[in-house]
Parts: structure tokens; C-alpha cells; sequence
């Protein structure tokens, strides 16, 4: 295969259909998403037999079970796909929208309107919903979109991708709205990288290792979806009950998410007693828990934890855990060592709560509830492409606005500058 010419005709297709999605009207959007929920469900026996074999290969590699939980698609994930397509369709149309507009002193009129950005990349690893989701969002939004998934769900990501082109295309939509990358081949994504003719912005999702390969070797603008080193600070004044849950839901929900806590920092007022519910919870889960010395002295089998497991993300049952003085030194923690993607506060004091949110430099930062919400359906916005540690475009959770830009229209009746 001549990989620039396989590259190029993905990306020119991309760039044609690009402009045809951005005329396209919500209705057309609409019809479109609805025939491909109804597609993913219709082909639940297809999606699920080319899932299997997905499973099979990653298991024969020797991925974690938290990689293989990931990668499975269960009739209730099947379920949740067609339905977060669904609910993006409910989402109002952002394209066209009028963010600011004023009429000058003479007669100008100047507005701000939201506009797609064009042909997106997105380049990501294991999970088949973000084939779905990331589809939905980019055509509600009025892009093209070229996917490329990692070698581990390959067969169930062209699956999907089948039920994606004939939904857009059973409705008149050009179906080079959205292409898939039918091959694991690296070269590929190395090429893509430098598609900047066509290609206006590539937003990779997965490991740190996928990020810096990205970020490194791409001419294209980048969003990251950069390691999700979540924190949940227990202060003095929590209700033990509700912290042992939060963080119980936090780490065990699904540890092999990107916002699933990776290290849990503890009031030392409290540390006893909270460690006294929670750890029996931990043992029963089944999580290695890696601990400064005084936490160490509190729970005997506690391993010792070394500098580089405060900045890992296990994305398994593996959590970090500090004994901290203050709130200040909580916050300190986390500005020094986390990376700016979601944090939590388990708290009764108003002052402290205030604090945590001002102070802690992350995307999204909570207060009495699990890091787990970050996530753009949970948190209203229909679905999301990715959580974004940048500042620039778009932070958090990247939904149907942050797929969008903006351009300025100028309306006159002959005003000339003097």
C-alpha cells in the first residue's frame, strides 16, 4: 500500500465532505444520527461477534483486564451508544449560533457566530464507544471526521464504522463525513500527521505515551486528552461515610478510565478513622494501595510509595495515598503532581470547598461528590470526544461547542473608513 496516496484520498474525501456537513441543516444532522443509532442496534449480533474477536486477540497479548473492560462491548454498552447518539441528536445545533453581536456607531453591524472547525483526526485506543460518540459529535457539530482506533479494536471499530457510513448515506449525507482507518498500519498515522493541507485539527485520546507521539511529530494543531492523574482529598471535616463511598466509587467503578482517582490524599484529624471503614473496602476490591510512611504505620500492608507513583496514572486497582496537614498542602499536591484533569473534595466546611475549587488548577474540580462525573454525558452535554488538560481551544470535557469556532460577519449599507 502506498501509504501518503491511502492518506490523501482519506483526507481530500474529508475536506469535500467537510464543507457539504457545514451547510447541512440540523434536520439533515438530525435524520442522520437517528439512522445510525438505529444501525448500531440492528447490527448488535455483528458488532458483538467482531468484538469477540477483539477479545480474543487482546487477551492472546496479554492486555490487563482493565484494557479488556475497556474494549468490551456488552448489549448494555451497544445500548449506551445508540442512546448517547440519540441524545446528541436532542442537543441544540451550535453551528450558525450568535455568540455577541453590537451595531457600531455608524451602522456597522458586527457579529460573532459559531462555525465547525472543518476535518478533525481523531486518534485514539481501545474503547469502540468513542468511535460512536466521537462520530456523533463532530457530524452535529458539522464536521468531517477521519477515526483512527487502536490495533485492538480494530474489528469492532470498522464494524461500527459500517453502521456510521450507510446510517449518513441512507439519508443523503456524503458518507466521507466520516472515514475510518482500516489499517493498524503507524505509517499511517505518521502521514496523517501531516495532512495540514486538509486536516485542521487532530485530537488524540489515550495513553501518554500515544499523546507525546502525537504532539511530537504532528503539523496540525492538537487537543490533548492527556493522562488523567485524578486526586480526591479527604478534609478534617468530612462525613466519613460519604468519603469511604466517593472514593470506593472512584477507584472501583471502573479503574481503567481516565477519570477514575489515581491518588487519595487524607486529612491527618481524620485519617484514622476514615482508614478504619475504608480499607476493608479496598481489600475487597482488591487494590494495591502504595503509601507515605504515615499512612504505612495505619494500614500494615500498605506498600511504600516512591516520587513516580505520585504522577502515574495506574488505570487499574492500584491507588496512591498521602497523609496531608492542611488544605493548603492538599491543594499543593495537586497543583504539583496531578495533571489538571479532574479533582475532588470530600468536605462539610463551606471555606475549604470555596478554596479547593479557586485554588486547584484542573479542568473540572469537585466538591462532595467522585472524579468519576467528569464525563461529557454524565455531566449534560450528550456525549463527549475526549477531556481536554489543554487551555487552549477547549478544557474538560469536549462536547458539540468545543467542536465549533467562530468567524466575525460584518454587515454594512456603503460606510467607507476614513
Amino acid at each position: 500500500m502506498d501509504v501518503k496516496e491511502y492518506v490523501d484520498g482519506l483526507a481530500k474525501g474529508a475536506r469535500e465532505a467537510s464543507r457539504a456537513v457545514a451547510r447541512a441543516s440540523t434536520a439533515l444532522k438530525d435524520a442522520a444520527l437517528e439512522a445510525m443509532a438505529a444501525g448500531v442496534l440492528d447490527a448488535r449480533d455483528e458488532l458483538k461477534e467482531a468484538n469477540r474477536r477483539d477479545l480474543q486477540a487482546g487477551r492472546e497479548a496479554g492486555l490487563s483486564g482493565a484494557m479488556l473492560d475497556r474494549l468490551e462491548l456488552t448489549d448494555k454498552r451497544i445500548d449506551g451508544m445508540a442512546g448517547s447518539i440519540r441524545k446528541v441528536a436532542m442537543l441544540r445545533d451550535p453551528v450558525g449560533r450568535v455568540i455577541d453581536g453590537w451595531v457600531l456607531a455608524n451602522g456597522l453591524k458586527v457579529d460573532k457566530v459559531r462555525v465547525p472547525l472543518g476535518v478533525i483526526c481523531m486518534i485514539y485506543e481501545s474503547r469502540p464507544n468513542v468511535t460512536a460518540d466521537a462520530a456523533s459529535l463532530c457530524l452535529k457539530s458539522g464536521n468531517a471526521v477521519i477515526l483512527r482506533g487502536g490495533k485492538e479494536a480494530i474489528n469492532s471499530n470498522l464494524a461500527l464504522h459500517r453502521c456510521i457510513a450507510e446510517a449518513c448515506e441512507s439519508v443523503g449525507m456524503d458518507g466521507r463525513a466520516v472515514q475510518m482507518v482500516d489499517t493498524p498500519d503507524r505509517a499511517v498515522v505518521n502521514e496523517l500527521l501531516k495532512a495540514d493541507a486538509y486536516i485542521d485539527v487532530v485530537i488524540p485520546r489515550g495513553g501518554a505515551g500515544l499523546i507525546r507521539t502525537v504532539v511530537e511529530n504532528s503539523t496540525i494543531p492538537v487537543i490533548k486528552h492527556y493522562e488523567g492523574v485524578c486526586h480526591t482529598y479527604v478534609d478534617a471535616s468530612a462525613d466519613v461515610d460519604m468519603a469511604v463511598a466517593i472514593c470506593h466509587n472512584a477507584k472501583c467503578q471502573r479503574p481503567g478510565v481516565c477519570n477514575a482517582m489515581e491518588t487519595l490524599l487524607v486529612h491527618q484529624d481524620i485519617a484514622e478513622a476514615f482508614w478504619q471503614q475504608m480499607h476493608p473496602v479496598f481489600q475487597r476490591e482488591g487494590v494495591e494501595l502504595r503509601g507515605c510512611p504515615t499512612c504505612c504505620e495505619m494500614v500494615p500492608d500498605m506498600k511504600p510509595a516512591t516520587l513516580e507513583d505520585w504522577t502515574t496514572e495506574y488505570l487499574d486497582k492500584i491507588l496512591a495515598v498521602r497523609v496531608v496537614r492542611s488544605v493548603e498542602e492538599a491543594i499543593d499536591h495537586i497543583n504539583r503532581y496531578g495533571s489538571g484533569h479532574s479533582d475532588a473534595i470530600v468536605t462539610s466546611d463551606l471555606r475549604s470547598a470555596e478554596r479547593f475549587l479557586d485554588e486547584v488548577d484542573s479542568a473540572t474540580v469537585f466538591v462532595n461528590t467522585t472524579t468519576r462525573f467528569d464525563d461529557g454525558e454524565q455531566l449534560g452535554l450528550g456525549a463527549e470526544i475526549g477531556i481536554s488538560t489543554d487551555k487552549l481551544h477547549a478544557r474538560g470535557p469536549m462536547a458539540l461547542e468545543e467542536l465549533t469556532t467562530y468567524k466575525w460577519r460584518v454587515i454594512g449599507n456603503g460606510q467607507l473608513r476614513e
